[in-house]
């Protein structure tokens, strides 16, 4: 990197690799500002802003996560192909019905083109979010979330989960056999998953698509 990073510069580069290391998705701007004991997402802002213009990361705008490191590999991301040099093409899943796939017909509203650039791994489909019990992590009713399917996820990633006949968006806690989903926002309830209930996950959270402004 040509430009000389400020210390706090570099303090929320490190932030930044480190939650792409530890979840496979960047942090929000709150979360980076709370991180460091900012008592505002603006500020935050002003030094990502600053670390873009330094050629350390690229912003991407309407996107909370929105945070690319610049010349390095996205963590776990394989390598490039030649068809990911173009625009992917991912369904968008709309609501699910009680015991339907995920990824059946009748969920899917359309198809969209967008940037693999903007996930930490490229995802298998855009799941239209309900509710705001993940406000707190950037991620608010009626934005697309990024997922890449798998059956397996690490402690705290933001998975989509079917528990019974619903299908959720949370952070997974897993404590030894015990499995919680935990919202982002404290008007929320954790799910506790019991030993008895029909659990499953569906996928990991890999990158947002905001859809309406931010205010």
């Amino acid at each position: 990197m040509a430009t000389k990073l400020t210390e706090r510069q570099q303090q929320i580069l490190d932030i930044i690799r480190s939650e792409i290391q530890r979840t496979g998705f960047p942090p929000t701007r709150a979360e980076i500002a709370r991180s460091l004991g900012f008592k505002s997402a603006n500020a935050a802002e002003d030094h990502l802003k600053a670390l873009a213009r330094k050629g350390a990361i690229e912003l991407t705008a309407g996107a909370s996560r929105g945070i690319r490191l610049v010349g390095e590999p996205a963590a776990s991301a394989p390598p490039p192909s030649p068809s990911l040099l173009e625009q992917l093409l991912l369904p968008i899943v709309g609501r699910v019905a009680a015991g339907s796939p995920i990824l059946a017909a009748e969920h899917v509203e359309r198809e969209i083109g967008v940037e693999p650039a903007l996930f930490s791994q490229t995802p298998d489909y855009l799941l239209r979010v309900r509710g705001l019990s993940m406000r707190d992590a950037g991620i608010l009713d009626g934005d697309l979330l990024a997922v890449k399917k798998t059956a397996e996820a690490r402690n705290g990633q933001i998975v989509v989960a079917r528990i019974g006949d619903e299908v959720t968006v949370k952070r997974l806690s897993k404590s030894g056999s015990q499995i919680q989903l935990l919202p982002e926002n404290p008007d929320f309830s954790p799910i506790l998953v019991s030993a008895g209930d029909d659990f499953s996950l569906e996928g990991i959270a890999v990158g947002l698509i905001r859809t309406t402004p931010l205010h």
